[in-house]
């Protein structure tokens, strides 16, 4: 499945109020889905002495897949593709890594 086929049809998923004209939603959704993910990942220290089993992989995966779909939204909500997204944060990934860029900070290295 392509990023683009994925944003399709999370759009039969969202029900939110105002869906097309809301960003606040999913962008408000989308941080809280991280800190579940940040949740999980600290209980793997805290409950399972930093061992990563199947069994966690698989909660991972599935809080990934809600940060996708929020990500998947707010996307759609500034009408901008997936697909688009990810090409071009590849391409200036590996712009900055030929400029051995990738350390330090800011959006412009």
């Amino acid at each position: 499945m392509t990023f683009e086929e994925y944003q399709k049809l999370t759009q039969k998923t969202a029900l939110y109020p105002n869906k097309g004209h809301n960003f606040v939603y999913p962008t408000l959704g989308l941080s809280g889905e991280s800190g579940e993910v940040a949740e999980k990942v600290k209980k793997i220290f805290r409950d399972n002495n930093g061992i990563v089993d199947e069994k966690i992989k698989i909660t991972i995966q599935k809080e990934l897949g809600d940060v996708l779909w929020y990500v998947a939204q707010i996307a759609t909500e500034f009408d901008l593709s997936l697909d688009r997204i990810a090409n071009e944060n590849i391409k200036k990934l590996s712009s900055r890594k030929q400029r051995s860029m990738l350390h330090g900070d800011g959006d412009n290295r």
